[in-house]
């Protein structure tokens, strides 16, 4: 079985599903894409991505505020402990930095990730990272906040393998999406084939970045089995191989997810 470790299932106006959820958890469910984990990127939407995967055990949340996202509820360290109390919530993110759309001072960036680490540590679950064009600083905020107490995930990654490793040693997973499977995209394919096989994580990201062949098309959960397959090649395994590892490093880092008896170890 295979595992989806991120993806936003509910952006209606970019999913592919075309009003029929069910029909596109099938579609993954065909795939052999037995769960997925559904990530919050704001607290306005929160309650109706909730209610929207609440039917689908097999189907994860996070909660969370993406660091891009302004205008909105800024999310209190008491809001974001108090969602994530759920015992349905199995990570908080995703967050982090963000620097490639935001211009000026962004402490306000920094403050906000700051937060979610510290709600993270509060109710020990994990963090899902998102950093662009923020290097330095994402590793200092993670350090100087405590982001290895609660551990987690730096998902889409798209960095440097001197990053990576920072990250690993903080305790960190690294997730890789359909980039990988861009054919300008050696220098990740690089970090790939260096990510210890026990932290290495794969996505969707969906319904953005669909792999090849699927590139430009609306993404989906049932994407990530090319991500497998690009990670088995640079690594040498077997897809089944792939599919086995990064399922057990899933549900060995979001430990609150609802583990399968197919999936059991």
């Amino acid at each position: 079985m295979l595992v989806d470790s991120h993806c936003h299932l509910d952006r209606v106006d970019l999913s592919p599903y075309d009003g029929d959820f069910g029909a596109m958890l099938g579609r993954a469910g065909e795939e052999d894409v037995g769960h997925m984990l559904c990530v919050c990127i704001d607290l306005e939407h929160y309650a109706a991505m909730r209610r929207l995967v609440s039917p689908f055990p097999n189907v994860s949340v996070s909660v969370g505020v993406h660091p891009s996202e302004q205008g909105g509820d800024e999310p209190s360290l008491d809001d974001l402990v108090r969602l994530g109390s759920d015992p349905d919530v199995v990570a908080i993110g995703e967050t982090g930095l963000d620097y490639h759309y935001n211009q000026g001072d962004l402490e306000w960036q920094r403050e906000r990730f700051r937060t979610h680490i510290e709600a993270a540590r509060t109710l020990a679950k994990p963090l899902i990272i998102h950093t662009r064009d923020a290097r330095d600083d994402t590793i200092a905020v993670m350090r100087d906040a405590g982001a290895d107490a609660a551990g987690g995930v730096m998902h889409c990654f798209t960095e440097t393998w001197e990053m990576a490793q920072q990250a690993l040693d903080l305790g960190f997973y690294i997730s890789f999406s359909g980039i990988l499977t861009f054919k300008n995209a050696e220098s990740l394919r690089e970090v790939a084939r260096s990510v210890p096989l026990e932290r290495l994580l794969i996505e969707t990201d969906s319904p953005y970045l669909a792999p090849v062949p699927h590139r430009g098309k609306k993404n989906e959960p049932r994407f990530v089995t090319h991500v497998a397959a690009q990670v088995a090649e640079l690594r040498g395994l077997s897809v089944e191989a792939v599919t086995e590892l990064t399922t057990e490093n899933f549900f060995r880092l979001f430990t609150g997810a609802a583990k399968p008896p197919s999936a059991a170890a």
